[in-house]
């Protein structure tokens, strides 16, 4: 089992993190407007030193409304509906809510944004549907007075209008998927990568981990395919795979998958063939534990949805009440975790840990409190 990624700040360099959901980018933005006036929120002050209360106004615990939305539906965000739930709990707040009705549309997010502002909330924890414009929504956002945070996906670019973004490094966790593919097969013979919506910049950087384990082999492994854009749903998913099986499964050694539908395709599709292909998934749905305990799965590599609605409301309602980030739009790694049979029965131990660890970090190394 690989130690989780330590905790630090990131020179934004290179696009950002996305997790498993391929979200459409959108033709144009909808600028966030109607939100509502007079809420007590918190944004960046004008001097770019850092989120804090809009107007010198402060609210307490359990005047923060936080709002966890993601870009639409999909299985990878489904632990952020008990870690807001968790954080309101722990932390006092006033109202949590998650709210997955955008349907991967950049437009339909910001009006779902606009509605949760009208309803109260003042405290946003977004994954963006295009990270190339949702600074954007940040920013309309913040000029009302409202504190944001992105989870889980990052602004696309080198700057990051939100207060920071808390999100798995993609390449870092692919590297470690494709290296425990690589293990898994003896170190040689012929890996195909299955993967998510290809004009996606993370999904590049997942592909960009991918090759850089397989060339570390120096030629022992072949990276002989990658398949993109099977990460739509489920069923799109299994039909790729199946047709992979038919055309190249007994030449196949490795599968490694940095989506999470193809990753539950796999896995199930390579049991059902009885194939002795090696497969190494993302994540950990039922299907992909279940093949890790009866040896059809090699291991995956799960992420930390968690630590993120959890430490980021955390963080968000240290925002809200007075804090300001230290150095504003920072990207901080949620952590990713190399899980097989070894450990499949306590991976979730170190997770837990990663996350207490964040929750430290950001009061030690990341907010500024008076």
């Amino acid at each position: 089992m690989s130690s989780s990624p330590v905790t630090r700040t990131v020179t934004r360099t290179a696009p950002a993190r996305r997790p498993l959901r391929p979200g459409r980018r959108a033709v144009a933005l909808a600028t966030v407007a109607a939100l509502a006036v007079g809420l007590a929120g918190c944004s960046k002050k004008a001097d770019g030193a850092g989120a804090g209360a809009s107007g010198g106004a402060k609210l307490t615990a359990s005047q923060v409304k936080l709002a966890l939305v993601p870009g639409g539906p999909h299985p990878y965000f489904q632990p952020w509906k008990t870690a807001g739930e968790k954080a309101k709990t722990d932390f006092g707040l006033g109202q949590v809510t998650f709210n997955e009705t955008a349907g991967w549309d950049q437009t339909k997010q910001n009006d779902v944004l606009t509605s949760l502002a009208a309803q109260g909330y003042n405290a946003f924890g977004i994954f963006g549907v295009s990270p190339d414009n949702i600074n954007s929504t940040f920013t309309d956002l913040e000029k009302k007075g409202f504190t944001v945070a992105s989870l889980a996906s990052c602004p696309a670019g080198d700057k990051d209008e939100a207060a920071f973004c808390l999100s798995t490094d993609v390449e870092s966790a692919a590297y470690k998927a494709a290296k425990a593919a690589i293990e898994a097969m003896g170190g040689q013979g012929d890996l195909v990568h299955l993967t998510g919506n290809k004009v996606d910049s993370n999904t590049q950087r997942r592909i960009a981990g991918v090759q850089k384990a397989v060339d570390e082999t120096g030629g022992k492994v072949k990276l002989v395919q990658t398949i993109t854009d099977i990460d739509v749903d489920l069923q799109s998913a299994q039909k790729a795979v199946a047709d992979l099986l038919a055309a190249r499964g007994k030449d196949l050694q490795g599968i490694v998958t940095t989506a999470y539908n193809p990753a539950v395709a796999a896995a199930s599709g390579v049991k059902q063939a009885g194939l002795p292909i090696k497969v190494v998934a993302i994540d950990d749905d039922q299907t992909i534990l279940a093949g890790i305990s009866d040896g059809s799965v090699a291991a995956t590599v799960t992420q930390n949805p968690v630590g993120q609605g959890y430490v980021g409301g955390y963080a968000l309602m240290k925002l809200s009440t007075g804090c300001t980030m230290k150095h504003p739009g920072v990207v901080i790694d949620s952590g990713s975790f190399v899980v097989t049979k070894a450990n499949v029965a306590t991976y979730d131990q170190e997770r837990q840990a990663k996350t207490a660890e964040l929750k430290k970090a950001f009061d030690a190394e990341y907010l500024s409190c008076s």
